[in-house]
């Protein structure tokens, strides 16, 4: 098959869940004997050159579009008087863009596209107005990395700002009458958890709602046997410029760390991501390390002991988590962290999910309580067993079947 991905940005480098989880698809693919011609607007925060995904290999080609999707306070304005899109969907949508889809699918045979998540789903649209019998339309799959309007729903509930807490009310609303209307325009939709396959269908989704998670190459996670994790080190990864993320790392930094701090000052939080607040870049003296952007994830990991996932909003699958039980790391998350992933409480990850819980299973870890070792390889064996990235993209093909039109006798 040729398959066409549109995707928000350029997946790479891989230092995102986002980014991962799109170029995983096309990588899987390509691995299958497929082709993929890659869409990618291409957004002034990852901006990367023509030839950025040129080791996939011949039967894979990226088009890029230059985007101007920076935030601006002007337009958020303009957006919240004068139009009923979201303002996170809204930076995405681009005439030149849509030029560039149609004129693919009127110069090469294209067996399905499929749009990558919420922010490139108006799309959709376009291509639905332009169908005709200049030009068949071929089936749609939308890959939805979250159910957007429900993590802004949870974020406006915790939001103490009262200006705040209205514009991520309003965004929410928005967001969801957004994917109600767009959700119908797809031929299948591919969920990246099973929970939020069931918010798809609620918002009235049509079928196929298929649950697909996220795949990885397991083989750019081979644990190091030369890296010892430093003992007594706890440490977070993850995004900052992502809100769930910041908002679960300010709840573990107010609510627990203190506490943790007085009673095993000897203890160290480690924390690195992309987007770090600069505040947060600032020296510190009760042993939490900020390292802001890490060129290796792996490496990263494997410096420390226990994974810390703290989040309290969200949706999607947190491949982070993934990656860090295929390198044979225990992990303490919330169980909003580890929706969509298949594990159990106390045999491949620990799930607590109020402050107190959180401060418990700290001090256990502390007093060595917690089978760490036990926990770590039964992590790898899950990630090995589940989610390798050619049984993941064997599901995408399967779907991919089903939608193919049946040839005329």
């Amino acid at each position: 098959m040729h398959i066409l991905q549109l995707c928000p940005r350029v997946p790479f480098p891989l230092t995102t869940g986002g980014a991962i989880a799109m170029y995983d698809v096309a990588a899987g693919l390509i691995e299958a004997g497929h082709r993929v011609t890659m869409l990618a607007i291409n957004t002034p925060k990852h901006h990367q050159p023509a030839n950025a995904l040129s080791h996939l290999g011949p039967n894979f080609r990226l088009v890029t579009v230059d985007v101007d999707t920076n935030l601006s306070a002007v337009a958020a304005l303009k957006n919240l008087l004068f139009s009923q899109l979201p303002y996170n969907v809204q930076r995405f949508i681009s005439p030149a863009v849509g030029d560039k889809l149609l004129e693919i699918l009127h110069t090469e045979k294209i067996d399905l596209v499929q749009l990558e998540g919420t922010f490139v789903a108006w799309y959709a649209e376009l291509l639905g107005r332009q169908h005709s019998a200049e030009l068949a339309v071929p089936p749609l799959v939308l890959r939805a990395h979250n159910v957007e309007y429900t993590i802004w729903q949870m974020l406006a509930r915790r939001e103490a700002n009262l200006a705040k807490r209205l514009f991520l009310r309003i965004m929410a609303a928005r967001l969801e009458k957004f994917e109600r209307r767009h959700l119908a325009q797809f031929d299948a939709v591919a969920a990246i958890t099973d929970d939020d396959a069931q918010r798809l269908r609620t918002l009235g989704c049509p079928e196929p709602v298929v649950f697909i998670p996220a795949g990885v190459d397991l083989s750019r996670f081979q644990p190091d046997p030369a890296i010892r994790p430093k003992p007594r080190t706890l440490f977070m990864i993850g995004s900052l410029n992502w809100l769930p993320n910041l908002e679960g790392l300010n709840w573990l930094l107010r609510e627990i760390w203190p506490t943790i701090h007085a009673e095993m000052p000897d203890v160290e939080l480690h924390i690195a991501g992309s987007g770090t607040p600069e505040e947060l870049m600032k020296p510190r003296t009760d042993n939490v390390f900020v390292h802001g952007f890490v060129d290796s994830a792996p490496a990263f990991m494997q410096q420390y002991e226990l994974m810390l996932v703290p989040l309290l909003s969200g949706g999607g699958m947190r491949i982070k988590i993934i990656e860090g039980m295929a390198l044979g790391k225990a992990v303490l998350s919330t169980t909003l962290g580890a929706e969509g992933i298949t594990v159990r409480n106390g045999h491949d990850i620990l799930l607590r999910d109020t402050a107190a819980e959180w401060l418990d299973a700290l001090r256990a870890w502390g007093r060595g309580e917690v089978a760490v070792a036990q926990l770590s390889t039964a992590a790898a064996a899950t990630a090995t067993t589940l989610y390798d990235r050619r049984r993941v993209t064997q599901q995408f093909v399967d779907l991919y079947e089903r939608l193919r039109p049946v040839p005329a006798v």
